[in-house]
């Protein structure tokens, strides 16, 4: 089968092409595994911290990609859940143990021993995948598959970095970086709050443009000062600075929302500018986001096919991911990218 494989920690602006396109035997699924013949699959910035080693793979080489859909080609003994042809989704969220008192909650997300697709297990930027049938998704038939594919990751991630802002309706809300996860997140909120205020952060006039398009209050530079304190801020970008202006943006006992994986910026500097009066006083709030669960991206596929929050999505065959993993570092983003695999 065609795959993608990284099979070296590199610095993407350093190496044009870091992901390689091979040849390799398909995977066979073991006991209760599907295979999934893969269609699509998203593009993260994950995979740029995959690439770049701030979330090294655990060996080398890898499949990246986990904003997958496919259709099941055959089933490992034992699983009976789905049945051959059944549309399905894959997303950050491979496997965990099912046994910690984490799984045992409904925070598998949090199990020491969870496994990430494409970086713990072979991931969706080939031809075939294997994936538990327990960490597999039914897709709503009220998307296409380029559509759904955003959803699994920047969707659900953003889905749950929504639920953990305490947000109430009529709350100011800001989104600090406005990719794939926040132009989802924008819309939701908008159905979920119609009476608060969205304020967006962003770096280029094309971003402030386009989330004053999807309903933004107001957008601006993400060091700019909004028009009023907020009650709750998420942040998706890969630095440390914007934390800052954030936390400066925040009302009394507001919550600033950290959804990233890791963040690009190591100059300990900036955190030396953090100012406890300016920043953190009156009982304000840093909470960080750890991968999702299958019940974030359950919830959220259910509710994005009832509210109708469709992506926009930028296409790009299987050949040109490392262009669209360049074009996303170098921020030039309008809603979520996508390869097309089959």
């Amino acid at each position: 089968m065609k795959a993608l494989l990284l099979c070296r920690v590199t610095n993407l602006t350093e190496t044009a092409s870091p992901l390689q396109l091979s040849d390799v035997p398909a995977p066979v699924p073991a006991a209760g595994e599907l295979l999934l013949s893969v269609s699509v699959c998203g593009v993260c910035h994950t995979e740029l911290d995959e690439i770049e080693g701030r979330t090294a793979p655990r060996s080398l080489p890898v499949i990246p990609g986990h904003q997958v859909i496919g259709r099941v080609a055959c089933m490992g003994a034992g699983a009976g859940k789905f049945k051959p042809e059944d549309r399905v989704g894959v997303g950050w969220i491979h496997s965990a143990c099912g046994r910690c008192r984490f799984c045992r909650s409904g925070q598998e997300n949090l199990c020491p021993d969870f496994r990430a697709t494409g970086r713990d297990a072979n991931g969706g930027y080939a031809e075939y995948m294997t994936v538990p049938e327990d960490f597999a998704h039914p897709i709503p038939p009220a998307f296409s598959d380029a559509q759904a594919a955003p959803l699994l990751c920047a969707g659900a991630i953003g889905y749950r970095s929504l639920r953990l802002a305490n947000l109430q309706n009529g709350m100011t809300l800001g989104l600090t970086g406005f990719g794939a996860s926040g132009h989802l997140v924008l819309r939701l909120a908008r159905h979920l709050y119609p009476d608060s205020r969205v304020h967006v952060f962003a770096r280029s006039r094309q971003e402030q443009a386009f989330a004053r398009e999807l309903g933004a209050t107001w957008a601006g530079d993400t060091e700019d000062r909004p028009p009023e304190k907020l009650d709750a801020i998420i942040d998706t970008t890969p630095v440390w600075r914007p934390v800052l202006a954030a936390l400066e943006n925040l009302n009394p006992g507001g919550r600033l929302v950290v959804n990233a994986i890791r963040k690009e910026d190591a100059d300990r500097s900036i955190m030396a500018e953090l100012d406890y009066p300016r920043h953190l006083w009156l009982e304000k709030e840093i909470k960080s986001v750890a991968n999702v669960t299958r019940r974030d991206i359950r919830e959220f596929l259910e509710l994005a096919a009832k509210l109708d929050i469709r992506p926009e999505v930028q296409e790009y065959p299987l050949e040109q991911a490392n262009q669209a993993l360049l074009d996303l570092k170098e921020s030039r983003i309008r809603g979520a990218k996508v390869l097309t695999i089959s």
